[in-house]
Parts: C-alpha cells; sequence; structure tokens
C-alpha cells in the first residue's frame, strides 16, 4: 500500500470558527490526506461560514461538508464521516490544535506496512511532550483500565482521538453512539472481533482548557462506564458487524 492519498481525514466540528481554518490547512498539506470529510455538528458560531469560504477559496474537490440539522454529538458527526469515507484509511481528527497531522505517518505505518488493521496513536505511551492536566490525565488512564479489563486488550490510551482504521474495517461496525462514548463503543466492538490486529504508538498531545473550547466534561466520564457495561457485557456481539469478517478481510 503506497502512502500517498490513501487517508479519508474525518473532522467533527461544533463551534470551532477560531481553528478549524488552520487544521484544515494542515491537514490538506500532508502528502497522505486524499480527502477531508467534514461534518459541523449544527454549530452555533461561524464554523460553518468558515469552512465554506475555506472550501471555495481552495477549490478543491476532496473536501466535502455535511452539516447535521440538529446537535446530536461528537459520536454521530463521526458515524457519519466513515459512512461517507472512500480512502483506504480512515482517522479522525479534531478540529482544534490538540493533536498534530505532523503525527499521521506514525499512526499510519502499522497499518501501510500490514502489520495492523487498527492502531490507536496514545497520548501516554513513554515519549517527550507537552506535560499533560494530571486530573484529565487520571481520568482518562481509569477509563482505559476498565475498557482493558473488560476487553482483555491493553491499551495506554482509548479515548485518543487519533485511531486509524482500514475502511473495510471501521465501515463493517454497526455504530450507534451519538455522544463520546464512540471510542468506547469503538473498542469495545473491535475487541469482540477477535480477529483484527491492533497496534498502539506514541504521538504529541497538546492539551486545552475549557475556557479555550474544550468539550468534554466528567458527564461523559460517567457515561463512558455505561457504555463499557453496555458494549462489553449486556449487548451480544451478534448485531455488531454488518457482514461476517470472513467476507470483510479477504
Amino acid at each position: 500500500m503506497k502512502s500517498k492519498k490513501i487517508l479519508s481525514v474525518i473532522i467533527p466540528v461544533y463551534n470551532e470558527e477560531s481553528t478549524v481554518e488552520e487544521i484544515l490547512d494542515k491537514v490538506l498539506s500532508r502528502p497522505e490526506t486524499g480527502e477531508i470529510i467534514i461534518v459541523d455538528d449544527a454549530s452555533s458560531d461561524k464554523s460553518v461560514e468558515v469552512i465554506k469560504k475555506y472550501i471555495d477559496s481552495k477549490k478543491k474537490k476532496n473536501i466535502k461538508l455535511f452539516s447535521q440539522k440538529q446537535n446530536r454529538g461528537k459520536g454521530a458527526a463521526i458515524r457519519r464521516g466513515f459512512d461517507e469515507a472512500s480512502c483506504p484509511i480512515v482517522i479522525i481528527q479534531d478540529a482544534d490544535w490538540e493533536y498534530t497531522p505532523d503525527d499521521y505517518p506514525v499512526v499510519l505505518e502499522p497499518i501501510i506496512s500490514g502489520k495492523a488493521d487498527v492502531c490507536y496513536g496514545s497520548r501516554f505511551q513513554p515519549g517527550p511532550g507537552q506535560v499533560h492536566n494530571f486530573r484529565h490525565m487520571m481520568g482518562n488512564k481509569f477509563l482505559t483500565n476498565v475498557s482493558n479489563f473488560l476487553t482483555n486488550l491493553a491499551l495506554t490510551d482509548m479515548e485518543t482521538c487519533y485511531k486509524a482504521f482500514k475502511r473495510e474495517v471501521i465501515q463493517n461496525l454497526n455504530l450507534e453512539t451519538n455522544r463520546f462514548g464512540i471510542e468506547v463503543e469503538m473498542t469495545a466492538k473491535i475487541a469482540k472481533a477477535k480477529c483484527l490486529d491492533i497496534y498502539e504508538v506514541p504521538i504529541r498531545y497538546f492539551s486545552r482548557s475549557y475556557e479555550e473550547g474544550k468539550k468534554i466534561g466528567w458527564k461523559d466520564g460517567v457515561a463512558a462506564f455505561w457504555y463499557m457495561v453496555k458494549y462489553n457485557l449486556l449487548k451480544s456481539s451478534q448485531n455488531f458487524y454488518k457482514k461476517p469478517w470472513k467476507d470483510v478481510m479477504r
């Protein structure tokens, strides 16, 4: 698999008028980017206006904008993006600067080289980087450990934004979560597939504060527990997938 123009970048947007244009510039400049799929989740600021102006100025056919009529949550926006993806590999990109597209080569390498079907970019694997907010870090690690206990995976960062997938893998998952619980749901369904090779690689992370626009809160952490129980213990995996994996992973 060649490394150029192989990537569908899914960008969920909600009130990111101050950062979305810069992140689009950076994503568009990456040689791996084949298409950018933006899903605006009914922003109440000028995000859509900024994005439309940006698309018109670039005259690029590989930037697509979809708008939700009502605010449904990050998970709903991501799911819409997955449905629209057409490149061999799909990655999620937040519309702020917490994650840098310069790390795409690191996250994509295990998939490009044929070693992985899914790759998580970990903010907590050893390496240089910004000092984390202690409470946020411990909350993320706690949720990751609970998820690991239920899935029997040994991830260090289940809640990371940077998750990359072979397109046929992510499009075979029956996803239904609308908010931040999408991270838990994806992880549980990937783990239950059993046949998928999962990698994790270190990435950089540049945390922003709530004053700067961070949206996830403690209520989402509590909800994550429910989703872990729901998708790991209560729901049968029979309906987790659209096709049998033997038909997908030929």
